[in-house]
């Protein structure tokens, strides 16, 4: 189940569509939703102490994996402190590609999909990243708290304190990329949703994909990611591309780069047009699929390592 560098490499320079064996882990995938699934309580705001231990956890990771630096980005809502964790690959200089996952949960319930994977993804890429001798360019991974209501749309998402960080400092940005759920995949007919019924015809009725999914003048950082990524993937890639007010489209950590002027994507398993345990108690991990979800996090080395 392995590969080397170079064979990946290869294959990217001669425009294969075929992706090589998978790099990422899936027992190591299972072991951070696992654990992400099984704190005290559920990892939501109404349980800072909870969120902090996930939150070391994430930056124990990330130091495990080589980062060159780890760091922690606290503020204050109601009182309360709360923190995201961010960890650099690469040149210490030079404009950064950001990739982000947020780990609180919305309401009482384990998360495993939402956004337990994005979490388990954004640990496997930082390792696969620390076996990298020389990355391109620099990449900063970011662990956002508080991104489920009563905190969506609001300016104490982790997500907008940080990118108002950037933005404030002047911070030369390549892109960023939300991971938002990518486990969850079924391959009967009739279990893929849209916001737009005639979508269906287009992108057919199986939730067997994953997306790359962009608001209309993204820019060119959003094309290149969206048709790299599709030409590594091991599973099939929908490109999806839309107004901001097409529900769903902005429904993540994206949506605070955009605000701020930055080119954002979104990968995504599609969501709760896919997945009807969205905000459930029953998003649990008995119901992921570990093996696409490494082939998702492979394409994600893969299309970094091309450039991003």
């Amino acid at each position: 189940m392995k590969t080397t560098l170079l064979g990946l490499l290869l294959a990217l320079s001669r425009g294969l569509t075929a992706a090589p064996a998978p790099l990422a882990d899936s027992a190591r995938l299972r072991q951070h939703l696992t654990y992400l699934t099984t704190t005290p309580q559920p990892r939501s705001y109404l349980h800072p102490v909870v969120l902090d231990s996930v939150a070391a956890y994430v930056a124990r990771g990330l130091r495990a994996a080589g980062a060159r630096e780890v760091g922690e980005q606290p503020y204050q809502v109601q009182g309360r402190t709360y923190r995201n964790v961010l960890g650099t690959f690469g040149p210490a200089a030079g404009p950064r590609l950001i990739i982000g996952a947020h780990y609180d949960v919305c309401g009482e319930q384990p998360g495993a999909d939402d956004n337990g994977t994005g979490v388990a993804a954004l640990l496997e890429l930082a390792r696969l990243l620390g076996q990298q001798a020389n990355l391109p360019y620099r990449i900063e991974l970011v662990a956002y708290t508080l991104e489920e209501p009563p905190f969506f749309r609001t300016a104490q998402m982790g997500s907008y304190v940080h990118a108002a960080a950037l933005r404030a400092g002047g911070v030369p940005v390549r892109g960023m990329v939300a991971l938002e759920m990518l486990g969850y995949y079924d391959d009967r007919r009739g279990t893929q949703h849209y916001p737009i019924g005639p979508l269906k015809l287009i992108y057919g009725s199986r939730g067997s994909y994953i997306t790359v999914a962009q608001k209309f003048g993204n820019g060119p950082f959003g094309r290149r990611f969206a048709r790299r990524y599709r030409q590594v993937a091991s599973l099939p890639v929908k490109r999806f591309k839309a107004p901001a007010w097409l529900p769903g489209i902005d429904f993540s950590d994206q949506l605070n780069y955009w605000k701020f002027g930055y080119p954002a994507v979104q990968l995504t398993d599609t969501a709760f047009y896919r997945n009807r345990s969205y905000h459930q108690t029953t998003d649990t991990l008995a119901r992921l699929d570990m093996r696409r979800l490494a082939m998702a996090v492979d394409a994600l080395l893969a299309t970094v390592l091309a450039g991003g």
